[in-house]
């Protein structure tokens, strides 16, 4: 049984940063993709960050140049460093794996396993 548990998430003002973190486990296939999307209440999940066994990463141009996705393969664990965050960062954050190598990571379609999610508020 794959799981995926999400932590780091909580509230912050405008400028501050934040520590995502996603731990895996259950998942034995080698070449596989992770990504960390976003919902608000309301709206379609969109994509932030993503990243292969092979590193290959891709951001949401909304994030680029102050997200970054990285992994822990040791510990099974992937991250999100959030710099710089605004109001409208503020989501849900689910972490997300998928099998094989899809072609964009930041579609929720090619990812089977989901985490439960965790509440990023930025204040203004």
């Amino acid at each position: 049984q794959v799981l995926l548990v999400e932590s780091g998430g909580g509230s912050v003002q405008s400028g501050g940063s934040l520590l995502l973190s996603c731990e895996a486990s259950g998942y034995t296939h080698s070449r596989s993709c992770m990504g960390w999307f976003r919902q608000v209440l309301g709206k379609a999940r969109e994509g932030v960050a993503g990243i292969c066994s092979d590193s290959r990463t891709q951001y949401a141009d909304s994030v680029k140049g102050r997200f970054t996705i990285s992994q822990d393969k040791a510990k099974n664990t992937l991250y999100l460093q959030m710099n710089s965050l605004k109001p409208e960062d503020t989501a849900v954050y689910y972490c997300a794996l998928a099998d094989g190598d899809p072609w964009s990571l930041l579609s929720p379609t090619p990812f089977r396993f989901w985490g439960q999610g965790t509440q990023v508020t930025v204040s203004s």
